[in-house]
């Protein structure tokens, strides 16, 4: 695997969270095997981000249609695909394969050594969901990696006293109620001068037009529906990041930002993201409990507020 001819493939659905949480896995393969071909078949739009961070020399598609028969028994297999995955000399797979069809189905085409790992954490362990990812690697004998999920886009020299908000996320139960939302975008405008850009994607659309509806585009901005490695870089250039539990805010966290995570019932242990800069802050009675003034009172760690 330490020649130029050796080829990994990382095959790695889910969101945009469950693939920030595997980054340092792909990250300890780009650094134990620095000269083989690391390449991912996922959906290119979230394993961009890969790319852009120069951890991988490549990105398939995995919505091809014939890899449907890779997860028949006996299934008919796409001779492409068969080629495709005959190619690589080591294929870890984070798709879920609970009874090994789909192992069964690539070892029927490629001799490469198939590592299987788990496609989430089992909560009912104590372990965060980046180490059991790089579990997988432990085959390769890549132990001790580095968990917290970091993505570099390279030197930052003009970040700005922009704030990044993020009011939504996959699920309404993660979300703090957008009448919240509302106040604090106020209590941000008359007491800082930080410019505000809302993030968010298409099903939240309305929320960031009605929150930034009475505010002057000087102070509020909207980035919505952006391509993610669009927004990786505006993101890049903010001081600080205020949002919930999701793929979002692992992003944000990846990128090293400040963050300030409103957490809501998930098992934090497992999902929250990593790296030094991040708080989560959480009510005993539920997230829509939480209030404007302990959330403005915990963002004076983000500077310049």
């Amino acid at each position: 695997m330490t020649t130029k001819q050796g080829r990994i493939l990382v095959i790695r659905g889910g969101a945009i969270g469950d693939f920030i949480l595997t980054l340092p896995a792909i990250t300890a393969l780009r650094r134990q095997f620095p000269r083989a071909h690391l390449e991912i078949l996922g959906y290119p739009h979230i394993a961009q981000l890969a790319l852009l961070g120069g951890l991988v020399d490549r990105v398939q598609a995995i919505e091809a249609r014939g890899l449907a028969g890779f997860f028949a028994r006996a299934g008919v297999l796409a001779e492409d695909l068969g080629d495709y995955f005959a190619a690589f000399d080591v294929i870890i797979s984070y798709l879920y394969d609970p009874d090994g069809i789909f192992q069964t189905n690539v070892a029927r085409c490629s001799r490469a050594q198939f590592i299987a790992g788990r496609h989430r954490p089992d909560e009912s362990e104590p372990l965060h969901a980046t180490q059991t990812f790089l579990k997988a690697l432990e085959r390769l004998a890549i132990f001790d990696a580095d968990p917290v999920p970091r993505l570099g886009l390279g030197p930052c020299a003009d970040v700005s006293t922009t704030l990044a908000l993020h009011p939504g996320s996959g699920s309404e139960r993660k979300n703090w109620p957008e009448e919240r939302w509302a106040e604090l975008l106020l209590w941000l405008i008359e007491a800082t001068r930080m410019p505000l850009l809302l993030v968010g994607g298409e099903a939240e659309g309305g929320r960031l037009e009605r929150l930034a509806a009475p505010w002057p585009r000087s102070r509020v901005q909207i980035a919505r529906s952006l391509p993610l490695a669009e927004l990786a870089r505006r993101l890049q250039h903010c001081a600080g990041f205020v949002g919930h539990d999701s793929g979002i805010t692992h992003l944000a966290a990846a990128l090293e930002l400040p963050c300030l995570v409103l957490w809501a019932d998930s098992a934090e242990a497992i999902w929250r993201p990593q790296g030094k800069h991040i708080r989560v802050l959480r009510a005993a009675t539920g997230l829509s409990s939480l209030s404007v003034e302990r959330v403005a009172t915990e963002l004076s760690f983000i500077r310049p507020i």
